[in-house]
């Protein structure tokens, strides 16, 4: 099962995609922080502060400016997400987010694909309202129970 969010972005895929794996930048929309530049093949360790929560994600595929492939989740259980930036002119992106790995007989399949989905939501919001308008305090702004 697949779990799919799409947003538009005026902003060129490369500042897109810069967004996402440079270190010094994921931390004004998504993650407090990033352990490393993100690269095929590396493990990258995600922390946010605000939740006292950490784990890793394993990059699988890396296409610059265009996809961002990795794998993550709890005990073993990792989904699959894509990230693609398909850039209509120089100045906007449509940005895609593909999960996939959800157990479709689990009790909780349901609710877990409605928390990813409102957390993919949430993140492309904070994204688009970075990159396009320099705010970069939305971030720690959801409130989990």
């Amino acid at each position: 099962m697949k779990n799919l969010t799409k947003m538009k972005i005026n902003k060129p895929a490369k500042d897109v995609f810069e967004a996402f794996v440079d270190p010094s930048k994921i931390g004004n929309f998504w993650f407090s922080s990033s352990s490393e530049r993100w690269d095929a093949g590396k493990t990258i360790t995600l922390k946010y502060e605000e939740y006292n929560a950490q784990g890793e994600i394993k990059v699988m595929e890396i296409e610059e400016n265009k996809k961002i492939v990795f794998v993550w989740g709890a005990n073993g259980e990792g989904h699959i997400v894509t990230i693609s930036l398909n850039e209509l002119d120089h100045a906007t992106t449509i940005i895609e987010i593909n999960e996939e790995g959800f157990n479709e007989n689990d009790d909780e399949f349901i609710p877990q694909l409605i928390d990813n989905k409102e957390g993919w939501v949430f993140m492309l919001t904070c994204l688009k309202g970075y990159l396009e308008f320099g705010v970069n305090q939305l971030r720690g702004g959801l409130v989990k129970d």
